[in-house]
């Protein structure tokens, strides 16, 4: 049985080598890994002894060729496959143990030239890989080092059967597709929406379970854009269960929103929806405001703060039932705190991955995708406009700025009501923008009163604005563009309530 032996990732590599040498097997390696097993006093056959012909052009031309790809390929049910492999001196190759040139490692170095990536595209790796893979009921194909031992272990006890080979040769082209996902994002780095669009990632966890528990889900990181994209899941779980999809989401969700804040600020999401958001001066008070927002909803919500975790902020967060808390820090004694409450999931993502970054968000539709660039688009509230004569406050622009970042991240229609910098109240995702006001003015009760309005888009008609204003609204902040503009102004101008046009939409579907 002879194993050809090319592989980047050398981790486990000796112990499965030796095993392999163990069992029978003789080894032919080329380049680095032929130079690693001779120094690991491994027996091993240099490939140009099989193939009587030198590597050539620095190493690009090694593997391609004939007595290689067709000792990988011949199929051994096949006499006549047989006989050219004896006309032609060929001996079989039974299992090929490869992985690819770190691509995708290069071309995130900073100073990384044009040619450095270019050499760093494997050719010879994914032809053998694909060749063992589709000749997979004869050969055994390997590209994950974790695997090594299961192999090992079933050659011993003659067992790699055919659901085995299947299962690694589809491993080995899930290897070859994501890196070549990764070659082609970069190649078309100047065209946002290719004509071929392609969707990589490597799981990151088994979740605990989907959307409900009889959906069984995981957690991907993609891997085929030119930048990587930080998120929840570069955090480190510090304890608590498994997540699940749906806290992946809300996690996502209360993170995305916190982190548009500048100054200490909690945000608590319940179901993809802010229930609690607040600024304060401290993260703690941020928290407590955060929470009087919207005590009951907060129940079994997800807690993200944009400032560290204390032993004291720790006790308070402990009181509560909540499903995650996210922070960029969590120290010693908060840690020590949070530990008694077992099944909380307490996530930590340094404050350095905080800041947004472009990237093209992908949704499923039955047999297709939607694809777009993310909503990053920056709010200047210097280029706001005043839509009637009497301007906010300054203490309204203040709650102005804040209820509009809250808008960006509630379901559209969304309707978010601050007052103090504290969300008060907020109406998401409703068929029509009235009944969002009338939910948000009903959520916030008596703390309506005075409060200020952000509207996510437009209002299309008068009745929402002379609805908010009869709930208590204070003050209005929209984008304006709408074909009654001017009616809905008159209506904010005949009850003296300052209404800002941003200019800018942030539907949130």
């Amino acid at each position: 049985m002879r194993a050809l032996i090319s592989v980047y990732d050398k981790r486990g590599l000796d112990a499965f080598a030796r095993d392999l040498v163990a069992l029978g097997w003789e080894i032919i390696s080329t380049g680095g890994t032929l130079t690693y097993l001779q120094n690991a006093g491994i027996p091993v056959t240099a490939v140009d002894d099989v193939t009587n012909f030198p590597e050539i052009l620095d190493g690009r031309v090694k593997t391609l060729h004939p007595a290689i790809h067709g000792g990988i390929l011949a199929r051994r049910d096949r006499p006549d496959d047989l006989a050219t492999m004896a006309d032609h001196d060929m001996t079989p190759i039974d299992m090929v143990v490869g992985n690819l040139y770190p691509f995708e490692q290069t071309i995130r170095r900073p100073d990384v030239s044009t040619a450095d990536v270019l050499e760093n595209i494997d050719i010879g790796g994914p032809a053998m890989i694909r060749a063992a893979a589709k000749n997979y009921p004869d050969v055994i194909v390997l590209c994950d080092p974790s695997a090594y031992d299961v192999v090992i272990d079933a050659l011993r006890s003659d067992a790699v059967d055919r659901t085995m080979r299947r299962a690694l040769a589809a491993s080995a082209f899930a290897h070859v597709s994501s890196y070549d996902s990764i070659v082609a994002s970069w190649m078309q780095e100047s065209t946002a929406f290719p004509e071929r669009f392609v969707v990589a990632g490597n799981k990151v966890l088994d979740l605990r379970y989907g959307e409900n528990p009889h959906q069984t889900a995981a957690a991907y990181r993609r891997t085929d854009g030119n930048a990587p994209v930080p998120g929840v899941l570069d955090a480190t779980q510090l304890q608590g269960k498994e997540l699940s999809y749906n806290n992946l989401l809300d996690a996502d969700a209360a993170w995305t929103l916190c982190r548009q804040f500048a100054e200490p600020t909690t945000v608590i999401v319940k179901h993809m929806v802010p229930c609690g958001t607040a600024v304060r001066e401290t993260i703690a008070d941020a928290y407590r405001e955060a929470l009087a927002s919207d005590p009951v909803s907060a129940f079994g919500g997800i807690v993200a703060l944009n400032r560290p975790v204390d032993g004291e902020l720790a006790s308070e967060l402990a009181e509560i039932f909540f499903e995650i808390i996210i922070a960029p820090e969590v120290d010693a004694e908060a840690r020590s705190v949070l530990a008694r409450k077992k099944n909380l999931r307490v996530l930590e993502l340094p404050a350095e991955l905080w800041s947004p970054q472009p990237y093209l968000t992908v949704r499923s539709i039955t047999g297709g995708l939607l694809v777009q660039d993310a909503d990053l688009a920056p709010d200047d509230p210097s280029t706001w406009t005043s839509a009637t004569q009497n301007a906010p406050s300054e203490d309204q622009q203040r709650d102005q700025e804040a209820a509009w970042l809250i808008a960006r991240s509630v379901r559209s229609n969304a309707i978010v009501l601050v007052s103090d910098q504290s969300l008060v109240g907020v109406g998401p995702g409703q068929p029509n923008r009235l009944d969002s006001v009338r939910m948000a003015i009903a959520r916030a009760g008596k703390r309506a009163s005075g409060s200020v309005l952000a509207s996510d888009a437009f209002f299309p008609f008068a009745d929402g604005v002379q609805t908010a204003i009869e709930g208590g609204i204070a003050a209005i902040v929209q984008p304006g563009g709408s074909m009654r503009d001017a009616e809905v102004i008159e209506a904010a101008s005949g009850a003296g309530v300052p209404m800002v046009f941003t200019g800018l939409r942030h539907f949130l579907h």
